[in-house]
């Protein structure tokens, strides 16, 4: 194939980097500037073990907000910017997917339903109320993470650290659950009139297993921060993993686009209500 890259070497992994940005935000990446460079659609499948090194990147994006943020302004502000900056980063993608998620599954739908329903733009009760609640437990529990750093409120060293190790660790396990959905369970969507094309619909064990180690590689260093809540962030994202995928796999026989945005929507939630916990 003209323009193509060996599917070995530095050079290809970075390619892959770059669809996995390109996929999971609006950041520009120069992947097809090339006039002659063609894209094969197998790369975003292989790409799926950087998701976790995108969420990565996220992360650390809101938590220069938070930590700016909260110099000026109190935790809360702090929070909504914060929050607010990945949602921009993203395009609100996996929002948008939460949303058409609790749409197509909050009431009792038959598969086929469920599917029409992820198709259409409009959003629901469900989607309204399940989206709501999913970000406003984002903003509150990154901003109790101001207080709970010893009470010296809005510019807090401690504070600081603790919301953006939470950001970052929370955006980064996201991801690699919603990469534990894909491993675990076949693509039930329908590839030819999805709303987002290409798709990684085929994504190996052994591409799991790359990302759950740069996941490792991005999180455990977070334990400098707070150990406790590091190890029970990663408890917490494996059960919301696990828990999808069953009850994908019973509801649609399998997972859509939308429902790993769903995934790493309530998993962000979820992690760091567990920084809060501590």
């Amino acid at each position: 194939m003209s323009g193509s890259l060996p599917a070995t070497g530095l050079a290809h992994q970075c390619r892959l980097l770059g669809v996995a940005v390109e996929f999971l935000t609006r950041l520009p990446v120069p992947t097809r500037r090339r006039p002659n460079a063609d894209f094969n659609p197998q790369w975003l499948n292989a790409s799926v073990r950087y998701f976790p090194v995108v969420g990565a990147l996220i992360g650390v994006a809101g938590a220069l907000v938070w930590w700016g943020a909260l110099q000026v302004w109190p935790p809360l502000i702090a929070a909504l910017l914060a929050i607010a900056t990945t949602a921009v980063l993203t395009g609100a993608f996996h929002e948008d997917g939460l949303a058409d998620t609790l749409d197509a599954l909050g009431g009792a739908t038959t598969r086929v339903r469920a599917l029409e329903i992820m198709k259409d733009s409009r959003i629901g009760t469900y989607g309204a109320l399940g989206l709501g609640l999913v970000t406003a437990i984002r903003v509150l529990a990154l901003a109790a993470l101001a207080p709970a750093a010893g009470d010296a409120g809005p510019g807090a060293a401690g504070g600081a650290w603790l919301g953006a190790a939470a950001l970052i660790s929370a955006h980064v396990l996201g991801r690699c659950a919603a990469v534990l959905v894909m491993v675990r369970c076949p693509y039930a969507g329908d590839a030819e009139h999805a709303k987002a094309k290409p798709l990684a619909t085929t994504v190996t064990a052994g591409t799991g297993g790359i990302a759950l180690l740069l996941t490792a590689a991005v999180v455990l260093p977070l334990a400098v921060v707070d150990v406790g809540s590091v190890g029970l962030a990663v408890v917490v994202a494996l059960i919301i993993g696990i828990l999808m995928v069953r009850w994908l796999r019973r509801r649609l026989g399998g997972y859509t686009g939308d429902t790993l945005g769903a995934t790493e929507q309530l998993t962000e939630a979820a992690v760091l209500l567990a920084w809060c916990a501590q």
